[in-house]
């Protein structure tokens, strides 16, 4: 538990993405990070690892590439450059806030399973260290409105870390696909449902072999609650506290009994 609010003027700020280190998203988070502290540092993947969920290179190794002072690229994952980051490259003065993003596209519902951005975000967490996941929303064949996302996230980081922070948690925040100065609010709402597709397009090499990509369809059935889901497409600022341990808690007794 962080029983103390964070003086971010004074803080070290690491920030790393799933869409790689050349990502506007990143940019972007570069931008509202160094609004707050001089002291920012960044470790992204090469490449884009969008899915990558809480992943470790195990297989290969990890090849480090120092951009510039306090800037490096690891050919890796999420997971990967924030642990990276924190043991090595930080190692003498760990981050007190770890910032993920902004990613191209939201971060909703069963997303976070799946997203590499919300997996750096919980990687810090695992590593004690306050950390939130930021996400813009794209709803149609547009460019993404990251005018929102600068515009708000300053704000939303000062507020988050006012009040103390429970241990294994994160911040997961989706900015929704409105102008800045459209959004309606900020709504602290529980994680809805949503599954990627489960439809496959079928296409074929020039040899005539089959392959498939996962088709864009989303299941998103209806909530009689509020939801991040909900408040997005209200127009509001969704942000969402996730906890580590995914015990299901008023399960366990029943199980207890049916093993004993």
């Amino acid at each position: 538990m962080h029983e103390k609010p964070l003086d971010l003027a004074r803080s070290r700020i690491l920030i790393s993405n799933d869409d790689g280190i050349n990502a506007t998203g990143l940019e972007v988070l570069e931008r509202i990070a160094r609004n707050l502290s001089d002291d920012v540092w960044v470790v992204a993947p090469t490449s884009e690892q969008s899915g990558a969920s809480h992943s470790l290179t195990l297989h290969t190794p990890l090849r480090v590439r120092k951009i510039e002072e306090r800037r490096y690229a690891i050919a890796g994952t999420p997971t990967d450059c924030v642990l990276f980051a924190v043991r090595e490259i930080m190692g003498d003065h760990p981050p007190d806030l770890v910032l993920s993003g902004v990613n191209r596209g939201g971060n909703l519902g069963d997303d976070v399973t799946y997203s590499g951005t919300v997996a750096a975000a919980m990687e810090g967490a695992l590593l004690g260290i306050r950390s939130i996941a930021f996400s813009q929303l794209i709803d149609g064949p547009h460019k993404a409105k990251w005018e929102t996302a600068e515009a708000h996230a300053p704000a939303i980081i000062r507020r988050a870390v006012e009040p103390s922070w429970p241990a294994e948690m994160l911040l997961n925040v989706n900015f929704p696909d409105v102008a800045a100065d459209a959004v309606t609010g900020i709504d602290v709402v529980p994680q809805g449902r949503r599954k990627i597709g489960v439809e496959f397009e079928e296409r074929r090499d020039p040899r005539g072999i089959p392959y498939f990509w996962f088709g864009r369809q989303r299941d998103e059935p209806d909530m009689d609650y509020e939801t991040d889901l909900s408040a997005v497409r209200a127009g509001a600022v969704a942000v969402t506290p996730l906890h580590l341990d995914l015990t299901y808690q008023n399960q366990l007794e029943r199980f207890q009994s049916a093993f004993d």
